[in-house]
């Protein structure tokens, strides 16, 4: 399990009309191979609106079609839901994905 990895978690929500959700997981990597029970990931729709805050995957990640990663709306999820792997972002997603989350966050010595 590392950081940029892509996983189907079953998410029986009454906030999401979906059964399960993709997510990418964005934690820290100390904190993903730690003893701590939950990580932090971001949500993939299959809906993109171009915001800085959403990076684009698709096929090369792992997932059947085109999608964003939002990551406006990050969420911790208990490391045991993460099992249904699908793939992995690329080096160049991982830095499009690090530039979300800083705008997102507004932590501005990142991308400015």
């Amino acid at each position: 399990m590392k950081r940029g990895d892509l996983y189907r978690v079953y998410k029986g929500s009454l906030t999401d009309s979906k059964k399960y959700r993709v997510f990418v997981l964005v934690s820290r990597q100390v904190l993903i191979d730690s003893r701590f029970s939950t990580v932090i990931c971001a949500p993939v729709y299959s809906s993109y609106e171009g915001l800085s805050t959403q990076v684009a995957v698709g096929i090369n990640e792992g997932l059947k079609h085109d999608s964003s990663i939002y990551c406006d709306e990050l969420i911790s999820i208990p490391k045991k839901l993460l099992t249904n792997y699908l793939g992995t972002l690329t080096a160049e997603k991982l830095s499009q994905l690090n530039k979300a989350i800083s705008i997102s966050l507004a932590i501005e010595d990142f991308y400015n």
